[in-house]
This record gives structure tokens, sequence and C-alpha cells, in this order.
């Protein structure tokens, strides 16, 4: 399949002075210690084998630890510093990526459902342990922004409601957008069919006459596409560019890159 652009019309510059009227604040540095492991544990963590079977490869010598080879299944070492038949492991410190999601994908792992987000990845992510998920889902036929991780932490921080991390999508309508579905959305008395609680407020940016920018603090079930249901409006195209601190820019469709953890 061929890589497309990402979110047409997307603007860097804009991006990223939004992004710096929410982060004025600055943390102190926090020295990090580095984390000891120990290594049997850590080829079955990484998805290399069970951790019968890593024991059994690390006495046969296959591991490394700063050019030394290490049979002692129970030793512990730094994650980056081990080699495994003389390679490094497949990000040994946990995974975080940002995904641009394409149309079509689902973001579950169950493959009845069809093509998954995880198809996208190397097969030996599946088998970590954690294995990899995305945080917060999008629909199939929703492109855009998916982060997915091994940090278990990080899909509670991001999802939690109280957190109300921001999402931003990019939506584009079947008619002219009226200037009144802004004050709808921004007032906190939308309510969705078959739903008794309104939404909360959310910020509605039109940038064409079917297009606009919807940043939601919560997560609905197809929220984005019941909100301008409700309005009456139908969702042609939906894709999200911006979860919390991370943009999409750039990225490809279907490519993925590491990004630093950023706590919400």
């Amino acid at each position: 399949m061929r890589a497309k652009d990402g979110l047409p019309g997307f603007s860097r510059r804009n991006a990223r002075f939004l992004l710096k009227k929410q982060n004025t604040k600055t943390e102190p540095q926090k020295e990090i210690m580095p984390t000891l492991k120990r290594l049997d544990q850590l080829l079955s963590n990484c998805g290399y084998c069970s951790r019968n079977e890593a024991k059994k490869l690390i006495e046969r010598g296959r591991i490394t630890v700063n050019g030394a080879v290490i049979k002692d299944p129970s030793a512990k070492a730094e994650p980056a510093a081990v080699l495994f038949d003389d390679e490094p492991l497949d990000h040994p410190d946990g995974i975080l990526v940002m995904l641009n999601k394409p149309a079509g994908y689902v973001c579950t792992h169950d493959s009845s459902e069809g093509a998954r987000i995880y198809d996208l990845f190397p097969d030996l992510w599946l088998l970590r342990n954690p294995a990899v998920s995305g945080i917060g889902r999008l629909d199939k036929d929703t492109t855009g922004l998916i982060l997915v991780t091994d940090y278990t932490h990080l899909i509670h921080d991001f999802t939690s409601p109280k957190h109300h991390v921001e999402k931003t999508y990019r939506v584009t309508v079947n008619k002219a957008l009226q200037q009144d579905i802004v004050t709808l959305f921004n007032s906190g008395t939308l309510v969705l069919e078959d739903e008794t609680d309104a939404c909360l407020p959310a910020k509605l940016e039109i940038l064409g006459e079917h297009t606009a920018d919807l940043t939601l603090t919560e997560g609905r079930y197809h929220q984005v596409k019941r909100m301008f249901a409700a309005a009456g409006y139908e969702v042609m195209t939906l894709g999200r560019w911006r979860f919390g601190p991370y943009v999409l820019y750039d990225l490809k469709e279907g490519a993925w890159k590491d990004v630093p953890i950023i706590e919400p």
C-alpha cells in the first residue's frame, strides 16, 4: 500500500503555536537511574521466547552484556547493554510510537474484525509482555494519530477522564458549516442521541466551507460523528492530528515513529 501524506491543510506553524501555549510550565529535569532487569525476564518481556526458553538460550552463551558473555539467567543488566546473538534487543526499555493510522484498520487485537493496526508493526511486538496496545481507539474509517505502547501506565494516564487530555480532529462535512455550531459545541449543553449527560465543552475552529478542527477532552463512542449528526451534519472524512502533546505533522499514512514519553 502506497504511503500517503498526512492530513491535508495541516499547519505545522499553527500546531507549534498551539502547543507552546499549552506547555507554559517547565519542570526541573529529574535524574533517571538505569533500570536493571534479569536477563531471562528481559528476553521474555521483549517477546523473543518464554522464560524457560530464555534460560536455555542464556546458558548456551548467546547473550552478552557490555561485550562479555553472561550465562547466568538470573544476572541483571541494563536492557540497552544487552545483545542477543550479537544484535541489540528490539526496544529493550519499552515501546512508545506514534502511528498515522490508515483507513480500514481496526484498533483491536481481534483479527476477525479485519486488518489491525498491529499488523503494521513487527510481529515480535505482539509477543511482548505486556503486549503493545493502542492508547485510545480510532474508528475503522478514521485516520490519523494513535499512540501504541507497552507502558501500561501511559494507557491509563492518557485515557483517564480526570486528565482531560485534548484530542484534535480534522473533519469534513456534507454541507456548509454555520457559525452557530461553534457556540453549540462550546456550550456544554449538547446531548447526544440515546444519552442523558451533555458533552463537555469542545472547541470547533471552522477552516473552510466544509472543513473544521474539533478539539475534545473526552472520548465517547463515535463522539465526533454523533456531535455533528446532532447539529444536522454528516461527517464525510475524519482524521486525528493531535493527541495531548503529540502532533502528527508530516508523518505519512501507515508509517510510525518512536516518540519520547511526555506525561499528559
